[in-house]
């Protein structure tokens, strides 16, 4: 997870020991720093998790910028070609979130998660692997907090991530299998 966690330093409701007043509401009419009914998660604990997926989209956007670079051999054009295609759609992932995060009340963060550097285009291919499956599992999570917590808006589009991310698995899958890497 990332260390950027979204919150806002001192906000009007906090007091001087950190603890928030539980009595403000913000603008969607829910309490902040309260649980809203049925949910499990507090829009403070949503907007840090939001930011975590943040963070890996923006480290996405690194590893695939890196790697279609770090590309070798006589399958170069196509691999970099592979790797590029995929930012925009990371792009798009990371806007939304930012965009979220905002309406939300909390700061997006700037940090990306840690790209590894795997040497040669197999290890990359399998970095990708992981860290597409990372993101499903992640967005699969969020999807039922964002579900629970009453965002059906925020819930359809984490599950439509779920659909791209588990297109860029199993397209990097049949490469790591079909391909003389």
């Amino acid at each position: 997870m990332s260390k950027c966690l979204g919150r806002s330093s001192m906000r009007a409701g906090q007091i001087a020991g950190g603890i928030e007043d539980t009595n403000r509401v913000a603008a969607d009419g829910r309490t902040q720093g309260t649980r809203s009914e049925g949910a499990t998660l507090t829009k403070d604990e949503l907007v840090e998790k939001l930011n975590g997926d943040l963070a890996d989209e923006l480290g996405a956007i690194i590893q695939y910028i890196v790697y279609a670079a770090r590309a070798t051999g006589p399958y170069r054009p196509q691999l970099s070609q592979f790797f590029l295609a995929e930012v925009a759609d990371e792009q798009m992932h990371a806007q939304f979130l930012a965009n979220k995060i905002v309406s939300l009340g909390g700061k997006p963060c700037t940090t990306p998660r840690p790209v590894a550097l795997p040497e040669g285009n197999r290890a990359m291919l399998e970095a990708v692997v992981e860290a597409e499956a990372h993101a499903m599992k992640g967005y699969t999570t969020r999807a039922q907090e964002a579900e629970a917590y009453g965002d059906k808006g925020l819930a359809v589009q984490l599950e439509d991530f779920i659909r791209d991310e588990s297109s860029h698995l199993e397209e990097t899958e049949r490469i790591l299998r079909d391909w003389p890497l």
